[in-house]
């Protein structure tokens, strides 16, 4: 174990040690002999050995069946790599060390519990091949295995009752995020498929956890109420000056109107006071415009395609396909770039992937980088990161990075290297870090006669992009792609290529942090290959333009203007330490940003799962609740109707007495019950609403034959008005938070008031949720058919 020197877990080195003397034992057996361990193994379990105790024999099974079913075993540091996740725990594994077979071992392990285990990934594409390859080893050995997701568009649904029964799920993080949320709109217990959360293991930890952390799993429904304001509001946007109507915040993540810009948004739109309540409607468009105007960046959040927005990550370059942004914002971007305008919908529930995984009763996850994030990872997510030793020793060489005064000198200055990695048929992957820089490079590499492939989320299609990363390390090979996280363990080199230096990673820019640095570093050098990594930057990137101070952008000014053009001939400009530190500092500072985004992000989402938690338990009390459940909830809800309404009214009004009762008690209300109304008690007044309802009550159960046909007609009354009490909730917080982030200005506590706000707008839901139930259980339509079933119109 020489190899694991300076590894810090030593109680996981003994564990492997036990592993690896059992192994012979299990290679000695018959097929036969293999399989039954798995049902000898949940025996022992049933009679209370622990999961922790069992773990080293049953390790030593999927080692010996992964060797028979697949034709590999696993290597020492894979072992380990399992045993990490075991414990809770992210590994670190370097690209190519082979974390999918990793992954059979806790998976197996903590399948002989039954259901509620997932390897959660961030394709389609992925989690299907994975659960292919390694599915026939959990079910030879006598475990049930399913994929949560369609293969494709083209492909049937996936039927999620048999899928959520298998020991083992393969899955990607937005569709057990949809599905937990389906399953919460479900109006029967047996459409509730879902099994707990025992175990999950997170393939490209950090690229879910961290990287899309910031936008939260929406499930949409019916359109809002659509106001024509959008192209107004963005029009008048584009007509604003900086600094004098609105400023933007030193990372350019934040815009806010100034005093003078709220005072010309009131002139242009007439209105005396635009911040009131009742021009609110006004203001939320006019705070999205802004946001989408100098905020959304086409190419870098979002691309344009056939009178269409397709949102981007951000971190890999991917299009995200069917998802949107929400209180607005999706439709203001439509607005700015001039596309048909799509309906606004509302929101029907909402999670984070945080507070979605933060659920799981042990949380696990690999990744080629994350120990750079380990506090965060820590302090969000209560899992440490452990480091994994390589298989074998890693040859890549990472060279220092170049500093260049521009991004002009920059570019010429890769396109230099590039070239002579083209001349001697080296293959070379060209980094960028987003749309629009790829395909600024790919011009220069079509102007130099470079032929080569361009990869983003424009280009793309899954076909295209498995060719291409396929053939990205063959020889003479030129890739020019957006950062490429989970996309590197195709990549591999032909012998031309392994013998002549291995894959050339040519990074363009500094990215947003040292982790994305770092996993493009680990496209080359894979499994003990040789390689090379070359980053290339200006303190006109992105990252260095955003996070630095204000002498940077002096400093590059000046120099500009004492050299001019002779800067981009110029090599190694600003390879001093200062300059070095400099990009760090950047990146540091960027990180934290995103950090703290991620942290705001999370402090929301956890004021909404408090109300969330609340809703969801007493909507599953409402499945599995009993008819004496159900007519108290009627009933309870009848008491409180009458009760508001009259304690709502100070001064009595017989016009609106009647029209109460018309439009939430009885439609065939006889007016005449209100002769003398002005001489009538309250008392009184309150016997008659409740002698109004209790008819009309009794009227409407005589409908149904039988008597469980009342029953369930009541639970339904209850679910459905309780569903949307909670979609009009989460609507309003989507819009909320909207509208509560553009106060930090005002040097209001934008977390203190969506909090305060949020509750206020729960306990008017509450309050409605009475009238509500009275009035679609009285109210509603009942049409009894020829089989005696009943179909119901509410109000």
């Amino acid at each position: 174990m020489a190899e694991f020197k300076g590894f810090k877990k030593r109680k996981y080195i003994k564990i492997l040690r036990t592993i690896k003397g059992l192994v012979s034992k299990y290679k000695n057996m018959t097929d036969e002999e293999l399989k039954a361990q798995t049902e000898r193994f949940r025996q022992r379990l049933q009679k209370g050995e622990t999961l922790a105790h069992i773990l080293p024999e049953a390790y030593a099974t999927v080692i010996e069946a992964d060797r028979r079913i697949l034709g590999m075993a696993p290597y020492d540091v894979q072992v380990l790599g399992a045993i990490v996740l075991f414990h809770g725990n992210v590994a670190e594994m370097k690209t190519g060390e082979g974390k999918t077979l990793t992954a059979t071992m806790p998976l197996y392990l903590m399948g002989l519990t039954g259901p509620g285990n997932f390897l959660v990934t961030a394709n389609e594409y992925l989690a299907w091949r994975d659960a292919e390859e390694v599915g026939k080893v959990y079910r030879w050995l006598g475990l049930s295995v399913a994929v949560g997701v369609q293969r494709n568009a083209y492909d049937k649904e996936v039927d999620r009752s048999v899928v959520y029964k298998s020991d083992i799920v393969y899955t990607t993080h937005s569709g057990l995020g949809f599905d937990y949320l389906l399953d919460n709109l479900a109006t029967e217990v047996d459409k509730q498929y879902l099994q707990g959360f025992n175990f999950v293991v997170i393939d490209e930890l950090d690229a879910i956890l961290l990287d899309m952390a910031q936008i939260p799993l929406i499930i949409s429904g019916a359109p809002t109420l659509q106001f024509n304001l959008y192209h107004l509001a963005d029009k008048f946007v584009k007509s604003l000056t900086e600094d004098v109507d609105y400023e933007i915040s030193e990372d350019k993540q934040q815009v806010w109107f100034t005093e003078e810009g709220i005072e010309h948004a009131s002139r242009y739109f007439g209105l005396s006071e635009i911040l009131s309540k009742e021009n609110q409607v006004h203001y939320r468009h006019l705070v999205l415009a802004l946001k989408a105007n100098y905020v959304q960046e086409v190419g870098r959040h979002y691309v344009v395609e056939e009178d269409e927005i397709f949102l981007l990550d951000e971190m890999n370059g991917r299009k995200m396909i069917g998802t949107k942004l929400q209180g607005g914002m999706h439709q203001a971007i439509e607005a700015k770039e001039e596309v048909t305008i799509t309906l606004e919908t509302k929101s029907m529930g909402s999670i984070t992937y945080q507070n979605l995984f933060k659920m799981f009763r042990v949380l696990s996850g690999m990744t080629g980088t994350a120990y750079t994030d380990v506090v965060e990872i820590r302090d969000t997510y209560d899992i440490d990161v452990v480091p994994i030793p390589t298989h074998r020793p890693i040859k890549r060489t990472d060279h220092k990075s170049s500093i260049y005064l521009t991004n002009k000198a920059k570019m010429l200055s890769s396109l230099e290297l590039v070239k002579k990695a083209v001349a001697a048929e080296r293959p070379v992957l060209i980094a960028t870090g987003s749309v629009t820089k790829s395909r600024l490079y790919s011009l220069i590499l079509l102007n130099n006669r470079i032929p080569h492939s361009l990869l983003n989320a424009t280009t793309a299609t899954a076909a295209k992009e498995k060719r291409i990363v396929h053939q990205a390390g063959q020889r003479g090979a030129v890739t020019v792609a957006t950062a490429m996280a989970g996309r590197g363990t195709d990549i591999k080199l032909d012998d031309f290529s392994r013998e002549n230096g291995g894959l050339m990673v040519v990074g363009t820019e500094s990215m947003t942090s040292d982790r994305i640095d770092n996993q493009l570093r680990g496209r080359a050098g894979r499994q003990g290959e040789p390689g090379d990594s070359y980053f290339y930057t200006s303190l006109e990137d992105k990252v260095v333009v955003e996070s630095s101070p204000e002498w940077v952008r002096k400093f590059r000014k000046n120099l500009e203007n004492k050299q001019g053009d002779e800067v981009a001939t110029q090599e190694g400009l600003l390879n001093k330490k200062k300059f070095q530190r400099l990009i760090e500092k950047s990146q540091k500072n960027k990180k934290n940003q995103d950090v703290n985004s991620r942290k705001t992000t999370l402090e929301f989402d956890d004021v909404i799962s408090v109300l969330r938690e609340r809703v969801y338990a007493t909507r599953n009390k409402v499945l599995t609740g009993t008819p004496t459940y159900f007519r108290e909830v009627i009933l309870k809800s009848y008491k409180h109707t009458a009760e508001n309404f009259l304690a709502e009214r100070k001064k009595r009004d017989a016009f609106e007495f009647s029209d109460f009762i018309l439009n939430n008690l009885d439609y065939s209300f006889d007016q005449s019950r209100l002769d003398g109304f002005d001489k009538m008690s309250v008392k009184a007044l309150r016997q008659l609403l409740d002698d109004i309802i209790a008819e009309k009550d009794q009227q409407i159960l005589e409908n149904f034959p039988h008597a469980d046909q009342s029953y369930m007609y009541q639970r339904f009354i209850i679910l459905k008005s309780l569903d949307q009490l909670w979609i009009d909730l989460a609507d309003a917080l989507v819009q909320l938070k909207t509208v509560v982030q553009s106060r930090t200005f005002g040097q209001q506590r934008p977390l203190h008031e969506f909090e305060k706000e949020a509750n206020r707008y729960f306990t008017e839901c509450m309050e409605r949720l009475w009238i509500d139930i009275t009035r679609n259980m009285l109210l509603s339509e009942l049409f009894i058919n020829r089989d005696g079933s009943v179909d119901i119109e509410l109000p």
